[in-house]
């Protein structure tokens, strides 16, 4: 779940989303990001390693150019969390190791 974690906390931040809409199109050099954002660069860098670490994004280097690209399966995989985390999840097996419920009651009503 550690994982899923660090996502959400990269995207908890208003200029890191709106570079995953602008890498919703496609790959991107980080030039481009900067100038769309109007960020300075080495803000730019610190939105990118944050993403990066987390795992949503990877980078090529061409030369003297770093290239960002959305790294589809972590997306995805996150997505499925979301899905799982909000449906029922003491239907699904593979779910089991995340949810927080006990004999299909919740800890959270044992206040």
């Amino acid at each position: 779940m550690k994982e899923y974690i660090e996502m959400f906390k990269a995207l908890a931040d208003e200029n890191r989303l709106r570079i995953l809409c602008m890498l919703s199109c496609g790959e991107l050099c980080a030039c481009d990001i900067q100038d769309s954002l109007n960020l300075t660069q080495p803000t730019i860098s610190h939105h990118m390693k944050i993403l990066q670490q987390a795992g949503l994004i990877e980078v090529e280097k061409r030369g003297k150019w770093a290239f960002y690209a959305i790294k589809q399966n972590q997306i995805d995989a996150l997505c499925r969390f979301i899905k799982d985390a909000t449906s029922k999840a003491h239907e699904k097996e593979e779910f089991k190791n995340y949810c927080a419920c006990s004999r299909n009651r919740c800890i959270c009503d044992e206040q």
